[in-house]
């Protein structure tokens, strides 16, 4: 006996079920976030439509979108009806989700205070499985002249130049620094390396008249601050 296909394409839902046509009418605001999903992947599988697969995919993540970007394209196509042209589409999206939000926080540009350092930098390393070393440099107004990636590492630990955190400097005509750097690990306790190249980076840019007005260690949700602390 042939059997009957059971696949629900979007395009054959009734059209309020439709989350094209439902974002068209209704604004992109109306869709859940398995339905903005269920767009990018077009059709779910015979068992379960587009939207109530991505609600399977959701729910596997605790309906966290940050903790869905950082499933990979193999993690994906775990799920049926989640072949390698979906999986990459999904993770191409939430990749575009993640750099908006470091544009929209470097649109600020002025760094007002710790908070405004860990919103431009925690979509940058706040995610990451690896540690990764940034500095921030500043004119005189504290605006963010740019931000440079240093060093990138293991989950142990970085390396870092000195002398090409002032060269840098020097050449983009910064007067202030600040120093960022991520614990995947998850923990915010700064490390006697942490310490050491704080001390080491301040030390060497006064003798050049730049500032060193900061370090933050950045997880995903949370920092913690050396100048709000007081151990700059």
């Amino acid at each position: 006996m042939h059997e009957k296909s059971t696949s629900f394409s979007i395009k054959n839902w009734s059209q309020d079920d439709q989350p094209r046509e439902k974002l068209l009418y209704k604004g992109k605001s109306a869709l859940s976030d398995a339905e903005l999903v269920a767009i990018l992947i077009g059709s779910g599988n015979r068992e379960e439509s587009a939207v109530a697969l991505c609600k399977r995919i959701l729910a596997s993540v605790d309906n966290n979108l940050s903790a869905l970007g950082k499933l990979t394209v193999k993690q994906l196509m775990q799920f049926k009806g989640i072949g390698e042209a979906k999986a990459i589409t999904i993770a191409a999206a939430l990749e575009l989700g993640r750099r908006r939000r470091g544009e929209e926080a470097l649109e600020k540009k002025q760094i007002s205070s710790s908070l405004s350092v860990f919103e431009l930098m925690q979509p940058v390393i706040g995610e990451l499985q690896h540690e990764e070393f940034w500095i921030i440099y500043l004119n005189n107004s504290n605006k963010v002249i740019q931000k440079n990636q240093l060093s990138k590492g293991g989950i142990t630990g970085t390396l870092v130049d000195v002398r090409l955190v002032l060269k840098t400097a020097l050449e983009v005509g910064a007067t202030g620094l600040i120093l960022a750097h991520n614990h995947p690990s998850g923990t915010l306790k700064p490390s006697e390396a942490d310490k050491q190249i704080t001390l080491k980076l301040k030390g060497a840019a006064q003798s050049l008249d730049i500032k060193v007005l900061d370090h933050l260690i950045i997880t995903e949700n949370a920092y913690f601050s050396f100048a709000d602390e007081g151990i700059l």
